[in-house]
């Protein structure tokens, strides 16, 4: 017992990412002892995701963080890449004017060790290069956690340590995910001039662009692209199901190769420097497949819990701000002295009713109606649009209307009646699904 009293705080979070930070500060502002504890040399060490936060839920936890924080650059310019073997429809959307509501790229490495040490200030307790091995549970609650060295006792665990969740696994909130459910993402950094980059993307020193890429080496299998631009390089990158890499036999890093050298994007990372290779895990069950996210003294947010938005490529937001709600969770339940699974039921009620769980529930239906059309949506789709505007804007002079017809009629035979009907059935779904 003395070792326990020794070791004893109010709140133990586990992993030092957006969602651990966020919700250690919230703990810490409200005056409560809180130990945070992350398996990296530091915070952001281990961490790895395509590029951008976004500005309001950040807000949220750090209301000046665009005074301080190490910001890369902020995003103007959005553009959608439809890539075929060797051709490409991009449609592009900019808006130079500050939004409130406007993403940053970051690096991770730099943002979160920055997170981590605002932390510090306002009191959190960060524990660095240190890996919990399980849970402490005594009577069905859980009471700390064991690391390779010793025991850390609390009222309440909170559980931000990813999307393995070897700890969530071990009490039972969460079992194995399918294949179909989580996607391995991989990523490369290219050092390039700014001045570079700022011709290449038409943009200024503090101006940002983000792609979102589909086909290309992905055509037809359940993977899309992106690339951000930093401040003086660029990441790119490639996130594809493991079911599909399993069952086709396909070599992420493969994939990736043929994305660079396609002649949409080649140009952009043109006589680049490779800084970093880098691999993550990434859940997409989506809302069908978030865990329990509560038991008795303990909670799970981020990407422990499954909060990833897939279609928006949205996670960081959604973990700082289910962090900073098991934080105020755990402030009303240590005032109350209960810890009780009833207790942090609050946690799940209180997410309900932000964009979290409501932006889950609204695409609950998407990857199912995407994997059973998987090689119509993301193969035969994409080609047919670049083969449109390939037809578009060719001048060979054959009449307009006799090219219109051939490519109609080309349309239908590539793809028969009953597909078709199939395919529009299932975007149907999909739509009101989305809609209602």
């Amino acid at each position: 017992m003395e070792r326990e009293e020794n070791n004893k705080t109010d709140v133990i979070v586990v992993g030092g990412g957006p969602a651990g930070i966020s919700c250690a500060i919230t703990i810490a502002r409200a005056g409560k002892k809180v130990v945070l504890i992350e398996r990296g040399k530091y915070s952001g060490s281990k961490n790895v995701f395509g590029g951008a936060i976004y500005a309001q839920p950040t807000r949220e936890i750090f209301p000046d963080f665009e005074k301080t924080a190490p910001i890369e650059r902020r995003t103007v310019a959005h553009k959608y890449a439809i890539l075929g073997k060797e051709d490409a429809t991009v449609v592009s959307y900019k808006n130079v004017k500050y939004k409130d509501d406007a993403s940053y790229s970051v690096i991770r490495g730099k943002f979160d060790r920055w997170m981590a040490n605002e932390a510090e200030k306002e009191g959190v307790i960060l524990v660095e290069e240190t890996v919990v091995r399980e849970l402490i549970v005594e009577n069905g609650f859980v009471k700390g956690v064991k690391t390779e060295l010793e025991e850390y006792y609390a009222d309440i665990v909170v559980l931000a340590d990813g999307v393995n969740s070897l700890l969530a696994k071990q009490i039972g909130l969460r079992g194995d995910f399918s294949t179909q459910d989580v996607a391995l993402s991989v990523k490369e950094v290219f050092k390039i001039p700014q001045e570079v980059i700022n011709e290449r993307f038409n943009l200024k020193d503090d101006e940002g662009c983000i792609y979102q890429i589909f086909g290309g080496p992905m055509l037809g299998i359940l993977g899309l692209g992106f690339l951000y631009t930093n401040k003086d390089s660029i990441s790119i990158g490639l996130g594809v199901s493991l079911s599909e890499l399993a069952e086709k036999e396909l070599k992420p890093y493969e994939l990736l190769d043929n994305l660079k050298k396609h002649p949409e994007i080649a140009p952009l990372i043109k006589d680049g420097e490779l800084l970093e290779y880098s691999a993550h895990l990434i859940p997409e069950g989506g809302y069908k497949k978030v865990p329990l996210i509560f038991g008795a003294g303990v909670m799970v947010c981020g990407d422990a819990a499954s909060f990833v938005d897939n279609l928006h490529w949205e996670g960081t937001n959604l973990a700082m701000i289910s962090g900073k709600i098991a934080g105020e969770t755990a402030i009303v339940a240590l005032g109350r002295q209960d810890y009780s699974e009833e207790a942090l039921a609050r946690y799940q009620t209180e997410l309900e009713n932000t964009f979290i769980i409501k932006d889950l529930r609204t695409y609950k239906d998407l990857m199912d109606g995407i994997q059973s059309r998987v090689s119509e949506f993301l193969g035969y789709y994409p080609q047919k649009i670049n083969a449109f505007f390939d037809m578009f804007t060719t001048t060979d002079s054959i009449p307009k209307h006799e090219k219109y017809w051939s490519f109609i009629k080309q349309f239908f035979k590539d793809r028969k009646i009953s597909e078709l009907f199939k395919d529009i059935w299932t975007a149907l779904k999909l739509l009101w699904s989305i809609l209602k």
